[in-house]
């Protein structure tokens, strides 16, 4: 960011091509539309690049992009308050057939068909799950758990202090082995070190 900030172009493609993804990802999960995420992605590297010169290293480029990926998100939010939003398991396509928003998200470390047939059919209930969540608890659970953010640093991209974060991240969980265990999801079938995300 700093050879940015400093002139070199390419250093762009590069901050782009290290945190695309995640910030995408994280975007999608906060907005859980498609089209609403690209936009706010594409928002967020707007920002950064008119935001360039004022950027200080006071914390990671990752703290600072998340922050505002998350500040835009919460806009987004609220300009499109008077819409419902699709839920990520909604069916794709237009007919109301096909895969749901949540199934299609990509798996980034080419998970073993045993696996990838239990987050088929786990992955919607946990993303109703997380979706059911109170908004500042669900972003501390997608920054944490689907970021690997540090508390810290969330405590710095969500403005709050970090005791805040961890009593938000402890009700989160709480609040999804609650939910996921009315919708049948038992402890057997996540403690075997299966994962959904």
């Amino acid at each position: 960011m700093l050879a940015f900030k400093s002139g070199d172009a390419r250093a762009f493609s590069t901050l782009v091509t290290r945190h695309r993804q995640g910030v995408y990802n994280f975007i999608l999960r906060y907005v859980g539309h498609r089209q609403r995420a690209e936009d706010v992605l594409q928002e967020t590297w707007l920002k950064v690049v008119r935001s360039s010169g004022e950027y200080q290293p006071r914390a990671k480029f990752t703290t600072w992009v998340f922050t505002i990926a998350r500040n835009l998100c919460v806009d987004s939010a609220r300009k499109e308050s008077y819409r419902k939003a699709d839920s990520l398991d909604a069916p794709t396509s237009e007919d109301g057939e096909g895969r749901a928003l949540g199934e299609v998200v990509p798996d980034e470390d080419g998970a073993s068909p045993d696996r990838a047939a239990h987050n088929v059919r786990l992955r919607p209930l946990l993303m109703k799950a997380i979706d059911g969540l109170p908004p500042e608890q669900r972003e501390v659970f997608l920054l944490r758990e689907y970021q690997g953010i540090g508390f810290k640093e969330i405590a710095e991209v969500t403005g709050v202090n970090e005791n805040t974060v961890k009593s938000r991240m402890r009700y989160a969980l709480e609040g999804l082995r609650k939910k996921l265990a009315e919708l049948g999801v038992d402890g057997e079938l996540v403690g075997e070190g299966r994962t959904v995300a």
